[in-house]
């Protein structure tokens, strides 16, 4: 049975929109050199990223929770670095100006800091394609838990049904199923899924089966 059009895309950021791998990295060792612990293989860091089992504040920081000082230091890296480090993914700002131009609602949840999402996505000129973005700092819980993916539909005055969550990692799975939101896993940035949407031209496909046809909504999706 064919569920609602999809009026509302809500897209993660790290992996999904941005390739931000070597930042990540370089910016969580930036705040381990603050805390006085030795470096991480920057390869390990972006493989642990998305991974829900671990509380990242433990696993990167040796805390049980994020102090003022990380994200002042990891922002600090950011801001000093991003011009030089931040891609786009190919295709992907083609397929925001073509979901905008055709009058559906763009978002952003993403578990950055709100100051370097702004600057990441102004920086590569799709910032003011977003409708609305929640991050890390703008909720009680980040994703796995639902709580920007929530805000959004509240702040655009949307129903669940009505949106798709495009993200790349099990914390995003999980967030959606959490709102009860559609979801499309990728597979082009820090994770390896072996269902998954593996290029923008996809991407694009599979969106059109949502957004202008009213695709089935039985369910998340993994493509």
């Amino acid at each position: 049975m064919a569920g609602p059009k999809k009026k509302l895309v809500i897209f993660d950021m790290d992996g999904t929109l941005v390739d931000s791998s070597i930042t990540i990295a370089n910016a969580i060792n930036y705040v381990r050199e603050h805390l006085y612990l030795p470096p991480m293989d920057p390869r390990l860091i972006i493989q642990k990223i998305n991974d829900h089992h671990l509380n990242p504040a433990q696993y990167f920081y040796k805390t049980d929770h994020f102090e003022a000082d990380h994200e002042t230091w990891f922002s600090e890296y950011y801001t000093q670095n991003h011009e030089k480090e931040l891609l786009l993914y190919d295709g992907i700002k083609e397929l925001l100006l073509d979901l905008k131009s055709k009058g559906r609602e763009l978002a952003v949840a993403t578990n950055a800091y709100r100051g370097s999402t702004i600057e990441s996505l102004t920086h590569l000129g799709i910032y003011d394609l977003f409708d609305t973005i929640a991050c890390y700092d703008d909720v009680t819980h980040g994703k796995p838990y639902p709580d920007m993916l929530l805000k959004i539909l509240d702040v655009l005055g949307r129903e669940p049904e009505e949106a798709l969550f495009v993200g790349d990692g099990s914390r995003d799975k999980m967030a959606s199923q959490r709102a009860g939101i559609a979801y499309l896993m990728v597979n082009w940035g820090f994770s390896d899924h072996e269902k998954a949407i593996r290029s923008v031209d996809a991407l694009r496909q599979t969106l059109d089966g949502y957004l202008w046809s009213g695709s089935s909504d039985s369910g998340n999706q993994n493509a």
